[in-house]
């Protein structure tokens, strides 16, 4: 499979339908000369406006090089709001990188089932930390984990954060976002801002002893433009990693056990609305087990329910993975969604006990980090499907594979 040059560059093909009873012509001796014209001509422009928003995303940019009416139009702040309301619906994207030295790679547009070369906004390598949310999709680096970006990777706007609070040589660090979707002022739509938060869970080791770890947590608001350091904690026995989520302001993020636990990996949930609290021990209040003995768990918030991809441990050795199971968390308590058919799981040939996965609205995204196969989960449907074949080859036997899920958006800026 080939995939296009470039998903804002595509060729487009521009065919104008002009009636015969409309054409003016004049006869000549040799020769009928023929006068057309293009019906878009006729149409206003909110009508245009309406027709061009039904078209999917990846189009709008190719209609946009049309002609200077069509790239006015599209790139007007009124089409980029409205948008959403009058488009056909869209599902989330899978970015995939294609090296690890740089970000280059493809994203995937499930609807119509088209990878595109498509370029990144301000990460530098493939090895940084990504956290997205709806249509917004922030980047960390992974040395000094002190330039933090919130980028819209549809139209490349971007804004770097300010540097975060607290040690700047942590060993483990995950990032989070979350867009507010409700309570937004006429305004603030109108400009196409929404109010969002970041959150950086930093897990450090006290000097001299394995066993302690010192966790705090630091959030961004962008109404506000600061960091806020929400805890300061030591946990005995466990240290962060790099997994974490938020769902209805409460962020979620995973530990591992570093000794003395039965449990191997498990979460902790923090209010974020609980702002300066640091009392002893206040983590692990809100320690909630993982559904089984996982190999890895990938966090992602569907629809604001908190669901948990990961890898299932064989009975006697619980580090090799033998399957892929799906849960929702319910209060305290997790329910199974689904089980990755067999012939799913060995489609992906050799499958290492850690993958990549990542998903939003009611779509999961699953990849080996050993392949470029791709297979979606759809939890409305209970209906597991490869994606079309990624235009990228594997050329060396250790390169690896990875990605995110981001949605699509116009109308959101950072």
């Amino acid at each position: 499979m080939e995939a296009e040059t470039s998903w804002t560059n595509y060729p487009y093909s521009y065919i104008t339908y002009v009636p015969e009873a409309e054409s003016y012509r004049e006869q000549s001796d040799d020769e009928a000369k023929v006068e057309t014209f293009s019906m878009d001509s006729l149409l206003p422009d909110d009508l245009l406006e309406r027709i061009l928003s039904f078209l999917p995303i990846a189009s709008i940019f190719r209609a946009g090089t049309v002609c200077k009416r069509w790239n006015e139009i599209v790139s007007s702040r009124r089409f980029l709001c409205n948008f959403p309301n009058n488009s056909v619906s869209q599902r989330p994207w899978y970015f995939m990188f294609t090296s690890t030295d740089d970000p280059s790679g493809y994203a995937y547009d499930p609807i119509i089932r088209k990878w595109y070369s498509f370029d990144l906004p301000c990460i530098e390598t493939s090895n940084w930390f990504v956290a997205s949310s709806c249509g917004l999709v922030c980047f960390m680096d992974n040395d000094c984990r002190n330039k933090i970006y919130v980028s819209n990777p549809i139209t490349k706007q971007w804004r770097r954060l300010i540097e975060p609070p607290g040690h700047r040589s942590t060993d483990y660090t995950a990032m989070s976002t979350s867009v507010n979707r409700a309570n937004q002022s006429n305004r603030a739509v109108t400009r196409g801002n929404r109010t969002y938060s970041v959150s950086i869970v930093k897990s450090k080791q006290v000097p001299g002893n394995f066993f302690q770890w010192d966790i705090s947590i630091h959030l961004y608001s962008s109404e506000t433009m600061t960091w806020t350091t929400s805890v300061n904690d030591v946990l005995s026995g466990w240290r962060g990693g790099n997994e974490s989520v938020i769902c209805n302001n409460v962020l979620y993020f995973m530990i591992y056990s570093t000794g003395g636990s039965d449990h191997r990996h498990g979460l902790i949930a923090s209010n974020l609305s609980s702002i300066g609290s640091s009392s002893s021990g206040i983590l692990m209040r809100s320690f909630i087990p993982m559904p089984c003995s996982l190999t890895c768990g990938r966090l992602m918030n569907l629809r604001e329910r908190l669901v948990i991809v990961g890898g299932i441990g064989k009975h006697d050795r619980p580090e090799v993975i033998k399957g892929i199971g799906i849960w929702v968390l319910k209060g305290k308590e997790w329910v199974e969604m689904a089980k990755m058919p067999q012939r799913f799981f060995q489609g992906f040939g050799e499958f290492d006990e850690v993958f990549a996965s990542s998903g939003t609205d009611d779509l999961v995204y699953i990849q080996s980090y050993g392949s470029p196969a791709l297979l979606t989960f759809d939890m409305n449907l209970k209906y597991w499907r490869w994606s079309q074949k990624c235009p990228v080859t594997k050329k060396f036997p250790l390169q690896l594979f990875t990605g995110f899920c981001f949605e699509p958006r116009l109308e959101i800026a950072p």
